[in-house]
């Protein structure tokens, strides 16, 4: 039986460049909006995402960072 200390923390997402990924969840806190809206920018191409093996949408941490800085400077989302 695993201690606290010994608790199972989730790994870091990476894709096979070592690139961090983020979720639509995680995505959606940075810039305060809805998941659902994060995915919809994603449909449109405003930003990139891959599917994971079971079809889930995963965000490069970097391009997202990107976005957030761009968007924050220019006071819109």
């Amino acid at each position: 039986m695993a201690t606290s200390s010994q608790a199972r923390r989730p790994a870091e997402r990476t894709d096979d460049q070592g690139k961090k990924l983020l979720t639509p969840a995680e995505v959606a806190e940075l810039f305060r909006v809805d998941p659902k809206t994060v995915t919809r920018w994603a449909k449109t191409g405003k930003l990139s995402s891959i599917r994971t093996l079971g079809g889930h949408r995963r965000y490069w941490e970097s391009e997202v960072r990107g976005l957030l800085e761009a968007t924050t400077e220019n006071g819109s989302h």
